[in-house]
């Protein structure tokens, strides 16, 4: 494994503690962190970056490309913006011409908006850096290459295999990676249906939202390799003032049970090294998370084949000794990734006894559900079907409103329940992880709202949407008014 000039080289990772307490009582508030905690922050980033080879890393046209995880405004979802900011002015204290802050937020969201909520956009103009929002951009096309069609006979392959990506991501970060330096950096979390969302994960945010839907299933994982294999970081920095247990979208209600201060950040010039200590940090191994497993298998490992292959420098010395709350003996050693098991208990849900994947039919519908409920006042009074394989007795038994996640349950189902029940009572969310139709269907269904999910003024809000869409957005949006009307 080649070294930079400091010696330091893709097997080695570079984990700084936070020692500054970290300011707050409760997590149910998302605040903005003390002044001390900002300053541990800005010494840390400049000491890991320093030390992964700072000013030389930049290439001949002196910009950097970063891509922090901002899928969302909502609380602990995406990454610090002190951190950001942070992670901008060393880079411009290092010499970089420009730098750009890029990101695709998750379906339902338009990245603009998002980057207003988190503050992104303020910091943008405070440091001179220059907001990219890839869903408001032109895109090329790029192959899924780790399994063939399912078309083509294998029952397991891919339902969708083409995918677009910005013309910035194509022409600056995979034809200009040799003149463009570009940092990866995610948030610490688990993920409910990816295990973990670390280095790897973060960059599913390069698919157009249109093309992430499909295969969201047991092929998420070899799809988020498929565009690791196009994409591949520089530097790749986890921040993790906090982290995020019991997956990556925590309702605020049960902050305080999901949400961990683990106070460190993560560097190294791999991106599978990165996300192996990473998941360390929540007591997982490689084998726990098929994503970094998959990439060690294809060779985009830079080398590191098992954990014992990484040089761990900095606070900690030690995988195996990685329990930073000192917690994990009452989890088992493993911090759960899927959702905190608790769900409004006028809501009858219905698995498919035959299959029922977690990364995306189930976890996908179960994780807004959840959100409304507890966050929102949701209301309940109707069933929700995702999966294959149903006894017919069951089926029948539905009465009232049903909403039908998943194209399995969608074709074995739906034609019986809309006979018996009419379409007006049977909401439909296809493909494996349609976030916008199934977020529209509960939004109506549970009288919430979805203007309430994105809290900024209307007439700010309103000026942003007519941006986004003057410049032709193709992020999959909520409709305002599916709370009014029924929509699928």
């Amino acid at each position: 494994m080649g070294k930079n000039e400091t010696g330091i080289g893709k097997d080695t990772v570079i984990i700084k503690r936070l020692n500054a307490d970290h300011g707050q009582d409760t997590f149910t508030q998302f605040l903005p962190l003390n002044g001390e905690m900002v300053k541990e922050i800005e010494n840390a980033v400049k000491y890991i970056f320093d030390r992964l080879g700072g000013a030389s890393l930049i290439k001949s046209s002196g910009d950097v490309y970063i891509k922090p995880n901002a899928i969302d405004s909502k609380a602990y979802t995406h990454t610090r913006p002190e951190v950001v900011e942070a992670v901008i002015r060393y880079w411009f204290d290092a010499g970089a011409k420009r730098v750009f802050l890029i990101e695709n937020s998750t379906q339902c969201n338009i990245t603009r908006l998002v980057f207003e909520l988190t503050g992104y956009k303020k910091i943008c103009k405070k440091t001179g850096a220059i907001p990219v929002y890839l869903d408001e951009e032109d895109t090329v096309t790029l192959k899924f290459s780790g399994k063939k069609s399912s078309k083509e006979g294998d029952p397991t392959g891919y339902d969708r295999t083409e995918f677009e990506i910005s013309k910035t991501v194509s022409e600056k970060l995979i034809l200009g990676r040799d003149k463009n330096l570009y940092l990866n950096l995610p948030k610490l979390k688990t993920h409910s249906m990816g295990v973990v969302t670390l280095g790897i994960k973060n960059q599913w945010g390069f698919p157009r939202h249109a093309h992430r839907s499909a295969d969201h299933n047991y092929n998420l994982h070899h799809k988020l390799v498929d565009v690791l294999s196009h994409v591949q970081p520089d530097i790749t920095m986890i921040e993790g003032v906090e982290g995020t247990i019991y997956g990556h979208y925590p309702v605020l209600s049960f902050a305080d049970k999901c949400i961990k201060p683990f106070k460190v950040l993560i560097g190294s010039l791999n991106v599978v090294a990165a996300d192996i200590v990473g998941a360390a940090v929540f007591g997982l191994g490689i084998d726990d998370v098929p994503q970094i497993k998959l990439a060690i298998e294809r060779g985009l490992g830079g080398g590191v084949q098992k954990a014992e292959d990484i040089k761990l420098i900095g606070d900690y010395s030690d995988l195996k000794k990685l329990d930073i709350i000192g917690d994990l003996k009452d989890f088992n050693g493993k911090y759960p990734s899927d959702l905190y098991p608790q769900f409004p208990g006028d809501v009858t849900i219905i698995k498919g006894k035959e299959m029922a994947c977690i990364e995306g039919c189930v976890n996908n519908p179960v994780s807004v559900l959840q959100g409304l409920a507890y966050d929102f006042n949701g209301k309940g009074g109707w069933t929700l079907i995702m999966g294959k394989g149903f006894d017919s007795a069951v089926i029948d038994n539905i009465k009232g409103r049903v909403l039908i996640a998943g194209h399995c349950a969608i074709d074995e189902v739906s034609e019986r329940l809309i006979s018996r029940l009419g379409r007006r009572n049977v909401y439909l969310s296809g493909e494996c992880n349609d976030l916008r139709a199934t977020s529209e269907s509960m939004c109506h269904l549970m009288r919430v709202n979805p203007m309430k999910l994105a809290p900024i003024n209307p007439i700010v809000g309103a000026g942003i949407l007519i941006m986004a869409y003057g410049n032709r957005t193709h992020a999959k949006l909520v409709n305002p008014l599916s709370y009014l009307f029924k929509m699928r």
